[in-house]
């Protein structure tokens, strides 16, 4: 998946993934795709919360190898 701009987060414990995404795609237009990578289980939650709380489109999820990938299309 095509995304304009990538947030290394792994190794990062809640909330820093959510702080750092909340920044990263402060900085975006709308439309723009932020590929997010956490090591975090909890960050699947957190993040599909956070996406839909703020009217952003979690566009896809998913884990490889113990990282989680998520693609948060900006509102």
């Amino acid at each position: 998946m095509e995304a304009q701009k990538t947030l290394d987060a792994k190794g990062l414990a809640c909330p820093m993934p959510i702080v750092k995404t909340k920044k990263a795609i402060k900085d975006m237009e709308s439309g723009q795709v932020l590929e997010i990578q956490a090591t975090d289980k909890g960050a699947q939650s957190d993040l599909t919360a956070w996406a839909k709380s703020g009217g952003h489109d979690l566009m896809k999820s998913e884990e490889a190898d113990g990282v989680f990938y998520f693609w948060i299309k900006k509102a």
